[in-house]
């Protein structure tokens, strides 16, 4: 598993790392030990990024991190959370003492005196562009709640403002072969700046795993039976905001391009993790299989050809089945 720097930080971060949302909701539900056993087989496999957030399960991901690296006290893994989706979505809302409360409510999750790394989460651009907004995130370096801070974005524009800042350690942006438009501009700018770039919902909510079908059901509390129009938050979390019918011809499409034995699933974490300024790829999983398989994915970087040869279909199919309809959003 290659390990990238993390921004200015010091730290690396595997190229492909973990997202935990659905160890805690809004993806039906895992079980507890099911959850540290994901977390095992990603170790195992060389992860050393879990990415969460407050608001999962209502804390119930962060948690389940924290027992699982309160046993491991060498653990080496780098947890990145993020604050934010507690209250209404105003920048007024985006102030030093909630930043204080939530931090704090994280940190008891985690078992932490000093979080690694806190991301805003999907702000509105108001706080994002607000001198104020970093001024606290700072205040809360100084005082040591937390070790470094980034911003979780919907738009390459919100992401552009970020970067700009001197002090931003990361963006999180959705990348995947549904979403190029962050290849323009964003991670050119990330590169340029020593600004990492975490790369989310690089498999489109499960799109490109290629398992999907037209009669494929998700449980009634999973966001891809709930959101799909935007019903409960922006549109692009749910299948990157791709039409479910056209995503799955994208997919197959995709598919058809790989060599046997290769699963869409890996080559379109790979393709992710290659891009230029990309710092890691953080796919999400509800079973030891497909952590394993995630991490695993970390193979195929190695192989330059492959990357290449993939690359090409994937900007064929986003040409002609998607870019008409995404790339003008976020």
């Amino acid at each position: 598993m290659q390990q990238r720097a993390l921004g200015r930080t010091g730290r690396d971060v595997s190229a492909i790392g973990l997202g935990t949302w659905q160890l805690g909701a809004d993806w039906g539900a895992v079980d507890e030990n099911d959850a540290l056993a994901v977390l095992e087989a990603s170790v195992a496999h060389g992860v050393t990024l879990f990415d969460t957030a407050d608001v999962y399960g209502d804390g119930r991901s962060e948690s389940i991190i924290g027992r699982f690296l309160a046993a491991r006290p060498d653990h080496g893994i780098t947890v990145a959370t993020k604050m934010g989706r507690r209250v209404d979505q105003v920048a007024e809302n985006y102030t030093l003492e909630n930043f204080r409360t939530w931090t704090a409510r994280s940190r008891k999750n985690l078992g932490v005196d000093t979080l690694d790394l806190v991301q805003l989460h999907c702000p509105p651009t108001d706080a994002i562009t607000a001198n104020r907004t970093y001024d606290d995130l700072d205040r809360l370096v100084d005082e040591q709640a937390i070790a470094a801070y980034g911003v979780s974005v919907e738009t390459c524009e919100q992401a552009l403002a970020a970067i700009a800042r001197p002090n931003v350690t990361n963006v999180q942006i959705i990348l995947n072969p549904f979403r190029l438009k962050p290849l323009d501009e964003v991670l050119p700018a990330a590169a340029e700046a020593g600004v990492a770039i975490f790369a989310r919902v690089p498999l489109a909510s499960g799109l490109l795993s290629g398992r999907y079908t037209r009669t494929t059901s998700f449980a009634a509390d999973d966001h891809r039976s709930y959101n799909r129009q935007g019903e409960a938050f922006d549109r692009g979390e749910t299948f990157s905001g791709v039409d479910y019918e056209t995503g799955l011809r994208a997919a197959r499409e995709l598919a058809e391009a790989l060599p046997d034995g290769v699963p869409l699933a890996a080559a379109s974490l790979a393709w992710v993790a290659s891009r230029p300024g990309a710092t890691s790829v953080i796919p999400g999983a509800r079973s030891t299989s497909q952590a394993s398989g995630n991490a695993e994915a970390a193979v195929l970087l190695e192989d330059a050809a492959f990357i290449a040869d993939f690359d090409a279909a994937v900007q064929d199919v986003y040409d002609r089945l998607l870019r008409a309809d995404i790339h003008p959003q976020w």
